[in-house]
């Protein structure tokens, strides 16, 4: 008779909180770290070299224990690891005792269900009283001399990390994310950007991605229950993202000319499993989205190819993965957790479109790539349904709600090319005054469809530049949606220079 072993499972909680609890980026990158060394480094005293390792990566662990004394360490104290390295961050677990790994799966997911619906007492909570940090709110904990700041517990982990070797704290590099997403090995500090300034150039405009990945809960239902396929799985869709954020960084670093002794500004938040999420410069964010996610198709299908064939994943034969993303382009002295909330509600959007049956049909019964994106226009934080409501609907079936944006042609969408190759066509002398007159047609459009109707008459009867009529007409043309709004935020964040660049 089989031995019985222990699946263990363990699910962290509260990420994005913990990651974007301030606005200042070198606390949001020493979080985004902290949360990928809980799976990895902080786990390792408890990975039993005769187990066995499933999964590890984006907060989720599932291991096999071979002896139960060494499941029970790691249930009693992993959790108190966690909580005392990442103040603020709570960890699920659950173990089920088993012979039949397909089964132990079912039963563990189960169990994590239920545990994630269960609270935790918080470790950060202090009395009324207290001192608190001035840009957390959370009780100050320590002093950072360097900075004359006074920090909350979750801050001063974020900063500062155990120097094993010297037995003292020194201040957290920061650099593992960043050589990850640029393959670069050592990268100097020079090229790395450590505060929210050294990302921002011409304007202030930046943007939060958030990437993920489609069709791979279809993959943990195939999969999922064989623990060789699917651990090799994981690691190779790993590497396959990494990949993606290696050539994305490669593409954009040539066409926009970023040298080798610059401030790259891109900063890696998440990078692991299928997901992404990145805060860059506005200007660089489409083209850096696109090359990831056209280039997550071609690794997918290379590294992960014949696992899915095998498995006949999908019905339509798809061969490799997709993805959709978000980007929300906001100030930097905007809320970088809003930024975030509304680049994840803009990439659920994207999903939900793509994974129409139509559009799954014609991409071999996989949701095709693309993407949607916004530019917060004022300080008023809402969810992305409530803008829609209030920015993008102008009138009674009508709406500046365009997207999303595709990677390859898709019959009555537009690509993520031709939304770039029209706004080209606005440059110029006649292109700046084509675009005055789509601002006012898109505030006519918000007092009636005769008035904007009118205007556009007028504009198509002054146009000489045939291009520029074409484009007109291209994008006024649908009685129910336009695309103008997304072009010309578009083109202000790639064009618009603040007054202190012109006076530079």
């Amino acid at each position: 008779m089989e031995k019985e072993k222990y699946l263990y499972g363990a699910a962290v909680q509260g990420i994005q909180n913990f990651i974007f609890q301030t606005n200042e980026l070198k606390d949001i990158v020493g979080a985004s770290e902290l949360v990928e060394e809980i799976c990895t480094s902080a786990f390792d005293e408890f990975a039993s070299e005769n187990g066995e390792s499933i999964l590890r990566a984006a907060g989720k662990i599932k291991f096999i224990f071979n002896e139960e004394e060494d499941c029970k360490k790691a249930v009693r104290e992993f959790p108190k690891k966690v909580m005392e390295m990442a103040p603020g961050i709570t960890i699920s677990q659950a173990v089920v005792k088993f012979t039949d790994f397909e089964k132990a799966v079912d039963e563990l997911e189960s169990r994590l269900r239920t545990q994630r619906n269960k609270p935790m007492n918080s470790t950060t909570l202090g009395l009324m009283g207290i001192l608190r940090s001035r840009k957390t709110g959370l009780p100050a904990t320590s002093h950072d001399k360097d900075e004359d700041e006074y920090l909350d517990a979750a801050t001063y982990e974020k900063r500062y990390e155990s120097d094993k070797v010297r037995k003292n704290r020194r201040k957290r590099t920061t650099k593992k994310l960043c050589e990850k997403s640029f393959n670069i090995k050592n990268i100097s500090d020079g090229l790395i950007a450590y505060n929210i300034e050294d990302i921002t150039k011409k304007n202030d405009w930046i943007a939060v991605i958030h990437a993920d990945g489609n069709g791979l809960g279809q993959i943990v239902q195939k999969i999922g229950k064989n623990k060789d396929t699917f651990s090799k799985f994981s690691k190779k869709l790993d590497k396959a993202t990494i990949e993606s954020a290696n050539a994305a960084f490669v593409s954009v670093k040539e066409k926009c000319q970023i040298t080798d002794t610059e401030i790259i500004p891109i900063r890696p938040i998440v990078l692991g499993g299928d997901d992404l999420t990145v805060i860059c410069r506005g200007d660089i964010a489409i083209d850096y989205v696109t090359v990831f996610l056209r280039q997550f198709e071609e690794k997918s299908k290379e590294h992960l190819g014949k696992i899915i064939k095998d498995h006949n994943i999908f019905e339509g034969g798809a061969d490799s993965l997709t993805a959709c993303a978000g980007i929300a382009f906001i100030k930097s002295s905007y809320p970088f957790y809003y930024g975030y909330d509304l680049a994840e509600s803009l990439c659920s959007e994207a999903k939900k479109d793509a994974k129409s049956d139509e559009h799954k049909k014609a991409n071999n019964g996989l949701a095709p790539s693309c993407l949607m994106f916004h530019k917060v226009q004022d300080s008023f934080v809402e969810d992305y349904k409530e803008i829609v409501k209030r920015e993008l609907t102008p009138c009674d079936s009508f709406t500046f709600k365009y997207g999303p944006y595709y990677v390859n042609e898709l019959d009555g969408r537009w690509t993520i090319k031709k939304l770039q190759d029209q706004i080209s066509l606005l440059e110029g002398k006649e292109g700046n005054a084509v675009k005055s007159h789509l601002r006012q047609w898109m505030s006519l459009m918000h007092n009636g469809n005769e008035a904007a109707k009118q205007k556009l008459f007028r504009l198509l009867e002054i146009l000489t530049n045939t291009e520029l009529k074409k484009l007109v007409l291209t994008v006024t043309g649908d009685p129910n949606k336009s695309p103008v709004y997304d072009m010309l935020a578009l083109y202000s964040i790639s064009n618009q220079t603040t007054k202190k660049e012109e006076d530079k």
